[in-house]
């Protein structure tokens, strides 16, 4: 290819914007835990940091109706040593306090609230932990999994995550291959007030304007984390999990890591329920959602940007992304493993094969500058599906449009062919033959730089992706080259028994959040069928 693509600095990487870390100066104070999981009987430990004389630990169950069940008061502040590379290698500090999970605590979110006070002045963070159920299955069929490895990815506690960080200078984003699970998060991913901003726009933005993201403006005003409303639980998983609790529907929690720790962390439910920006996937957990499928159960899938591989080993995530040579896996016996984009050939499974979609089908919508004026939904091309019953919704109608706007961010597509109007997957990049693509919108796979190089974007595109995917970038008459075309999809397949709902969108929690009446019907349609209700 010829030509210069200018890469602008990323939007979230402004200077003097450090990751968090301790500092020893003035009122800090942390924690983690040992793992995200536990059953009945389990002991959690936690491994804090203060600089205040005490602290004080409260565990709430979160949800619809939020409910302190622990407290922990005056316990002694410690400040322990801090590895420059806790990101990678995990902070190392002691076991502070340790709670042991009563046999009547349910399955559910438990957030761990660290607080220290001094002189008036008090400081709060948070970590998490999920109970699962001591008899998977027996009080619900749904099992809603958290998506602990983007968590993971997006976490930039101690100075790195899987984007950014290592080097000294902020125009260039070098992202750490290691990311350590022995760490506290980075504030935002589990609590934030109402109307925090959501990575898309929410009103339409006027002729020649420059791209903003209020995302990043509201958390370096507010302290805090740059990549809040990209993962985990405030953003995505909460709205949904306190939605259904209101609509009467309950849920067993499991995290990703249970999937790729225990193979059987599926057994005894009918309906994995997925939700929000699920990016990262070891081998072994798409193997546990594959099972769950071929035996007969379904997955509900509200949520986009399926995409990397990961591996865990212990309690590290690699993830090598663009330099997949530097993987030690790479050239040998277990080369299917290599930490890249599930849809190389390096690797031989792709996305499409456990969930009909793929993100690099897919990727941004009504986010920074990409699709900035699109409408923000779905559009309907086979308003007969089972999922759109009773919606009297029609073909061309929009689904999740404004203020809902559910596919924007990041959305999944796949290879199809648009025939009298209606379309259909070609199956060229592994999509199953029965997939059936039910509504669509327009993506694009990297943000269009109309400005010459000189407004940070929140994803300009990287040079290293062309060495491995050179496909992705089309080049203009003059030289210079535009991102290619995606799609966001909704759609379903079945395998045997099971089947599979997937909304190809990670902002499909935006409809319920707005209470939009089609959003919320399909969602009560998908969950009633796949959990066994319909």
């Amino acid at each position: 290819m010829s030509g210069t693509y200018p890469t602008p600095r990323s939007a979230w990487s402004p200077p003097n914007w450090p990751s968090p870390r301790p500092t020893g100066e003035g009122l800090e104070a942390w924690c983690y835990t040992d793992r995200f999981s536990y059953r009945p009987g389990d002991t959690v430990e936690v491994s804090a940091y203060t600089t205040a004389g005490h602290y004080s630990l409260t565990v709430v169950r979160d949800g619809a109706r939020p409910e302190v069940v622990h407290q922990q008061t005056d316990l002694p502040g410690t400040m322990p040593d801090t590895p420059a590379d806790a990101y990678a290698e995990g902070c190392g500090w002691p076991v502070t306090a340790r709670v042991t999970i009563p046999a009547d605590w349910p399955s559910a979110m438990y957030l761990l609230i660290i607080r220290a006070e001094v002189d008036g002045h008090a400081v709060e963070n948070e970590h998490f932990f999920v109970v699962r159920s001591a008899e998977p299955g027996r009080r619900t069929p749904y099992a809603l999994v958290l998506t602990t490895s983007t968590l993971i990815s997006y976490n930039d506690w101690g100075g790195a995550n899987a984007y950014r960080g290592i080097g000294d200078d902020p125009a260039v984003d070098i992202a750490s291959p290691r990311l350590s699970m022995l760490r506290p998060l980075s504030r935002g991913f589990l609590r934030k007030p109402p109307g925090a901003p959501r990575n898309r726009y929410e009103e339409p933005v006027p002729p020649f304007w420059e791209p903003r993201y209020p995302v990043y403006e509201w958390a370096r005003l507010r302290d805090y984390g740059r990549h809040h409303a990209d993962a985990f639980w405030a953003t995505y998983d909460r709205p949904f999990a306190i939605w259904a609790e209101q609509q009467g529907y309950v849920l067993d929690y499991l995290t990703q890591d249970d999937l790729d720790r225990d193979p059987s962390a599926l057994d005894g439910y009918q309906c994995a329920i997925l939700v929000g920006h699920d990016e990262y996937w070891s081998w072994r957990m798409r193997d546990a959602i594959d099972a769950l499928v071929d035996r007969g159960g379904n997955v509900a899938r509200f949520g986009a940007n399926f995409a990397w591989q990961v591996r865990i080993e212990g309690t590290t995530q690699i993830c090598h992304k663009y330099v997949p040579e530097e993987d030690p896996v790479f050239g040998t016996a277990e080369q299917h493993l290599v930490s890249l984009n599930w849809d190389h050939p390096l690797i031989g499974r792709p996305a499409t094969a456990t969930l009909g979609l793929t993100g690099f089908a897919g990727v941004y919508a009504g986010y920074g500058a990409s699709a900035p004026r699109g409408h923000g939904g779905l559009q309907v091309y086979r308003p007969e599906h089972w999922t759109l019953a009773g919606t009297d919704l029609y073909y061309g109608d929009v689904l999740g449009g404004h203020p809902s706007r559910i596919a924007t961010f990041e959305v999944d597509g796949c290879a199809h062919v648009v025939q009298e109007g209606l379309p259909f997957a070609t199956g060229t990049d592994g999509a199953p033959a029965n997939l059936e693509i039910i509504a669509m919108g327009p993506a694009v796979r990297y943000e269009e730089d109309h400005f010459a190089g000189t407004v940070p974007l929140g994803d300009p595109g990287v040079a290293a992706v062309e060495e491995y995917r050179g496909t992705q970038w089309v080049e203009r008459e003059d030289g210079s080259r535009r991102p290619a075309y995606g799609s966001a999809m909704m759609a379903t397949f079945t395998r045997g028994e099971g089947t599979v709902f997937n909304s190809g969108t990670s902002e499909w929690v935006a409809g319920l959040i707005h209470r939009d009446w089609f959003v919320e019907h399909v969602t009560r349609t998908v969950l009633d069928r796949l959990g066994g209700a319909a």
